[in-house]
């Protein structure tokens, strides 16, 4: 599975699914690092069939109306401090991974995940 964390999330989230085996981008790790555009990190994630990791709004609607980019993640915390970002995560992942087997959209708060079809 691989993953691409938008620039409204830590690098250090993408460090953290790497170190537990994900092939992860961050968006800084591109080329126009945190100013890609939606539409150049939809074109890379359906590429490489990675699932967009976000807080922006915009890929939910891309995603509900042309299904761009090619998987999402919408992450749903409200503000929060990285640490306790990273412990959602890891508390979550095995579910997330198991959940996008099957499905294309999730969303992620600090309580639940939820899978919307």
């Amino acid at each position: 599975m691989k993953f691409l964390v938008d620039a409204q999330l830590p690098t250090r989230l993408a460090r953290l699914l790497s170190e537990a085996g994900y092939d992860t981008l961050h968006t800084r790790d591109l080329s126009q690092q945190n100013a890609t555009s939606d539409a150049d990190i939809n074109t890379l994630s359906i590429a490489e069939q990675r699932i967009v990791i976000t807080k922006d709004a915009d890929f939910l609607n891309s995603f509900l109306t042309i299904q761009q980019p090619y998987k999402l993640l919408l992450v749903t915390t409200g503000n929060i401090k990285n640490s306790d970002l990273e412990t959602v995560f890891m508390q979550n992942l095995s579910r997330i991974v198991e959940l996008f087997e099957q499905h294309s959209y999730l969303e992620l708060s600090r309580n639940e995940i939820t899978v919307h079809q």
